[in-house]
């Protein structure tokens, strides 16, 4: 406690959080644990001996009791509202999302009837743009979410849950709109960046471009075709495209480069402040992120030591952002984007330097950009891959080399993204930096895709459950003690963990290849069946049902769940209604 005090609150407020989460406490017991933290608090004003002792005590609990406070006020119930299915809608946009294959995807608020709730909306690609400075009436189709069949499937009615959100709303045609004059100022920064987005759709350059350049710099991937982020994911590239703390750190520097070259040097003091300001100006332009609140926060605290003349403290830094973005929202703490972007950096404050010992001396800025990169992204590939493989159940060893030789220029590629975007947003069109450019965008996607192209290094439907997660990352803990001081000692631990995991992951490949079963899935308007016998399994699926998404959605989770190692994909006549399998009939319409 006394040398890392805000990483142990931080961890206690993190764990009220998860333990409301899944106990869900009622709103009595809940005041009682207020009143609980408020008589602590009040203990450590008193300069008894034995309170004195117990301090740090008192300390974690007010903060574990405040973790449970805070999750019990931001969770959202679920509400079952007097709403028709088919009607007219009023609605104005509130984020746009992802497209899909044939719809765009929004979050809106809608009123329907005398009801007002948040919803995802569906709207053809064939219909106009949406935007922030309208409502709009239509008749639409309204559906609550429905939580999945299995416990391997993606909880997609919880997801948006989390975020307030009860109902999906699907709209065919016949959009129509009315000019608001009640926008607000967040949104008035919305509809600027959204301007910004299209005025880069009518720069001549190729689609692929345009659409690495919305996403590196205003965080904008909503049209970004498949192929292209499934080059990204399977390469290891895609923090590239997730605005983090590279992307804050360069465009930070760029403001100080300018503000030091435009002020005098008595007011080098005012022109890290003024970047401080300008960095924060950019992420609640680009719409606050999870990594770039992360990388500003940090940013930001960082600069306060510096100018507070005290010496920074990474873990410090990163317990207070941490603290300050659940503290208004503690949903955030469920979202994977939040917890891969905090946990890589831990992982580069635990492993960098230990690996770094293993490289020669950086004396040079090339052999140190080098060099740099190649620890960085091993440390923060290390420590996140519990998670990685937990949430997505694939591994792709090309990250590293493919890391190793893009990272170097991606400060280059960041700086020329971003004044290409300011010229595009002042109107400013020169045909020979338009074509640089693309051509360099061009060439790196082409890069990216050969990396990902490598299948024999790609690794995907890995089974993993709680007990590997922990075991694994007891592992990654253990790494450093090990590259700190290579001994007997250290040697025997390391060994003893990785012992442990592999017979911890043995046990549960025994006893799920022990099992036999039989599951019916409902897919659109199609029926799935499978059938498992150890660690085979085969899929019956309909003749004109979509075999790619099937993989994706059912057959993939299916065997990461279930440690499947075959699988087989049959199928049936559009006309059968009815299987038999065991003497038993399963329903096919």
């Amino acid at each position: 406690m006394n040398k890392q005090p805000i990483l142990i609150l931080a961890i206690c407020f993190i764990l009220g959080i998860f333990f409301q989460d899944k106990l869900m406490l009622d709103k009595k017991q809940v005041y009682c644990i207020i009143g609980c933290c408020l008589l602590f608090f009040s203990l450590t004003f008193f300069h008894a001996y034995f309170l004195h002792k117990i301090k740090a005590v008192l300390l974690g609990l007010i903060f574990f009791g405040a973790g449970i406070t805070l999750h019990f006020f931001n969770t959202f119930s679920s509400k079952d509202l007097p709403v028709p299915e088919n009607g007219s809608i009023v609605f104005k946009i509130s984020k746009k999302l992802n497209s899909t294959e044939k719809n765009k995807k929004y979050e809106a608020l809608i009123q329907a009837g005398k009801e007002t709730f948040n919803a995802i909306l569906y709207l053809p690609k064939t219909e106009k743009e949406l935007n922030f400075k309208h409502y709009y009436k239509t008749n639409a189709y309204l559906s609550k979410p429905r939580p999945p069949q299995y416990d391997f499937q993606f909880d997609y009615a919880g997801y948006l849950k989390r975020k307030n959100i009860d109902y999906q709303c699907y709209i065919s045609k016949g959009v129509s709109s009315a000019a608001r004059n009640d926008i607000s100022l967040n949104e008035r920064i919305q509809q600027q960046r959204f301007d910004i987005l299209q005025k880069i759709d009518e720069v001549p350059v190729t689609m692929k471009t345009k659409e690495f350049l919305k996403g590196i710099i205003l965080a904008d991937r909503t049209e970004m075709d498949c192929e292209t982020v499934q080059d990204f994911n399977r390469s290891g590239m895609v923090h590239l495209l997730a605005i983090s703390g590279t992307h804050i750190v360069v465009i930070f520097g760029m403001f100080y480069f300018l503000l030091t070259r435009l002020s005098p040097l008595r007011f080098r003091k005012y022109a890290v402040i003024s970047s401080i300001i300008l960095i924060w100006l950019f992420a609640g332009f680009i719409g606050f992120g999870n990594s770039v609140l992360r990388s500003c926060m940090m940013l930001t605290v960082y600069f306060v030591y510096v100018l507070l003349q005290r010496k920074p403290d990474l873990l410090h830094s990163l317990s207070l952002s941490a603290m300050i973005i659940l503290f208004f929202d503690t949903q955030q703490l469920f979202d994977v984007g939040f917890q891969l972007s905090f946990l890589a950096v831990l992982g580069i404050f635990w492993l960098n330097q230990p690996l770094l010992k293993y490289f020669p001396e950086q004396n040079g800025y090339f052999k140190k950009l080098l060099i740099n990169t190649i620890t960085i992204s091993l440390s923060a590939q290390l420590v996140t891959l519990p998670l990685v493989l937990y949430y997505f159940h694939q591994f792709s060893l090309v990250s590293v080399p493919a890391n190793i030789l893009i990272v170097p220029f991606s400060e280059l590629l960041i700086v020329f993204s971003f004044l290409m975007t300011i010229l595009i947003a002042m109107g400013m069109d020169f045909i020979w930096i338009n074509s640089i450019y693309d051509i360099s965008i061009r060439t790196l996607l082409q890069l990216i895709h050969w990396f990902a192209a490598r299948d024999i290094l790609f690794f995907s439907d890995i089974a993993m459950n709680i007990a590997e997660i922990l075991s694994l990352s007891l592992i990654v803990f253990m790494l450093r003690p090990l590259l700190l001081k290579i001994n007997y000692k250290n040697l025997i631990r390391f060994s003893a963990v990785v012992l442990a995991f592999f017979i911890i992951r043995t046990g549960f490949n025994i006893f799920e290849n022990q099992k036999e079963e039989i599951m019916l899935y409902d897919f659109n308007t199609t029926k799935v069946l499978s059938v498992k016998k150890g660690n085979k399994a085969c899929f019956w699926i309909a003749e004109s049902s979509d075999k790619s998404k099937i993989i994706r959605f059912i057959a993939s989770p299916y065997c990461s769940s279930r440690r499947i190692r075959n699988i087989e994909i049959k199928t049936f006549p559009q006309a059968v209604q009815k299987g038999v399998y065991n003497g038993k009939i399963y329903d096919l319409k």
